[in-house]
């Protein structure tokens, strides 16, 4: 009697062989050529599937296509215009291997499902609305896939709480899409605040710009190939016009409510992330939250249990970020924009037994990195969520025009059953998330 045929030993079949698995790919490399184990091994490349392809999964593709150790196999969109653009683009870019054939192709998915049940996927980059990142991301988790998100990681403070216990109870690892962390100044500007070389922390301020306010659009006609209803999804039907799905930073579908947190979704999740990394708020944040213009209040502010306050800027700063402190400041922004006063600081070593933050100098590569060794990246699901719960609890205080209290660990609003109503949003049949 003949044996089956040996199944290939790679990365991918070990790892999902379990414990067992992993153990054997952690001693193979005594045994095998570092060709079968290496990460740009053509067998243990981590495949990729992209769904949203607008204009930050434009971005991603550019950088995924500078990189060996993975290979976009499959695109999903409801315009199809887009998907078929990215596919195009990235055939383009792989057309040599794929003469030579290594390479196969890429694929066109109308539907996300479709995509994540793919068994050669590894890792699926969410890259739609923000208010298709929970429904995506979980459906990718619970079909084995680990997950790059966009940011921020939810429409929802409830929907994040759903995203973290999925990874959890899965295994899966998720980074989120503040990559402003995988930045060796805003790390520099962290790790001067959380070891209390700037003193005392006495304000913080942060700009994000503002977005104009939504205007009435007139319905247009639906092109044929864009699945209209799917693009809404969750959220209440309203017609169709170009300017409402649109992209761009100009406007576009991130100056309604109903598909972001405007701003504070925008570049909120950037800065108000460091901020909550500076500060030592990975699994917490803010107790309060206060609109402008409350009782007379400048800026939108949120403020901390120790009573630091952070005030939001729509310009005027001089940097990204603005850190004062008894003994100092810091301003940072990107593009390595970095300066402190007394400008020593900005040279100052840490000494060993200081608190040195998680180091990345690449978003992407730490994501793979961690997905090959299922540590957990430097914007896990849990940072993710709760940077995302900030700026959440921004726009419900802004909406209501009033403050709001919040336990942050118990995630809960304080004394105010309208606001916390407001913690989820009615989701549009048949769009449920679980």
């Amino acid at each position: 009697m003949s044996l089956p045929p040996a199944t290939p030993l790679t990365r991918r079949t070990v790892l999902k062989r379990g414990l067992a698995g992993i153990f054997a790919y952690a001693v193979a490399p005594n045994f095998f050529p570092s060709s079968l184990f290496g990460k740009s091994a053509p067998s243990n490349r981590l495949n990729v599937g992209l769904v949203g392809n607008g204009l930050i999964c434009a971005s991603h593709i550019g950088t995924l296509l500078g990189r060996d150790d993975c290979r976009i196999l499959a695109v999903s969109d409801v315009w199809r215009t887009k998907a078929v653009k990215a596919r195009d683009r990235i055939e383009k870019s792989y057309a040599a291997e794929k003469d030579k054939g290594t390479y196969k192709g890429v694929d066109v998915y109308a539907r996300y499902e479709d995509l994540v049940a793919r068994d050669d996927l590894d890792v699926v980059f969410v890259t739609t609305p923000d208010h298709w990142h929970a429904a995506v991301a979980r459906a990718a988790m619970l079909a084995g896939k680990d997950v790059y998100c966009e940011k921020p990681i939810t429409l929802t403070l409830r929907e994040g709480r759903v995203l973290v216990d999925t990874a959890r109870q899965h295994g899966r690892i998720f980074q989120s899409g503040m990559q402003q962390r995988s930045n060796a100044s805003f790390r520099k500007a962290a790790e001067l605040v959380r070891n209390g070389l700037i003193g005392d922390i006495t304000r913080i301020r942060t700009k994000l710009g503002e977005f104009p306010l939504p205007a009435a659009l007139p319905a247009q006609p639906i092109p044929p190939d864009l699945d209209y209803d799917r693009w809404l999804g969750p959220t209440p039907w309203r017609p169709y016009n170009e300017k409402r799905i649109l992209g761009n930073y100009g406007g576009g579908w991130r100056c309604f409510l109903e598909y972001g947190a405007r701003k504070n979704g925008d570049w909120g999740a950037h800065h108000f992330d460091i901020i909550q990394w500076a500060l030592g708020m990975d699994d917490s944040g803010p107790v309060e939250f206060i609109p402008k213009g409350f009782e007379g209040a400048p800026y939108q502010t949120h403020v901390y249990a120790n009573g630091v306050r952070v005030e939001r800027y729509e310009d005027g700063l001089k940097s990204m970020i603005e850190f004062t402190g008894s003994k100092g400041t810091v301003w940072v922004s990107r593009n390595d924009e970095f300066e402190t006063n007394p400008p020593s600081l900005a040279t100052r070593r840490l000494r060993g037994e200081e608190v040195h933050l998680y180091a990345s100098d690449n978003h992407h590569s730490d994501f793979f990195s961690c997905v090959r060794t299922r540590q957990r990246p430097i914007c896990d699901v849990e940072i993710g969520h709760r940077t995302a719960s900030v700026c959440h609890l921004s726009g419900i205080a802004e909406k209501l025009g009033r403050a709001i209290r919040w336990d942050p660990a118990k995630e809960e609003i304080i004394g105010d059953p309208i606001a916390s109503r407001l913690l989820d949003r009615p989701r549009r049949a048949p769009y449920a998330l679980l």
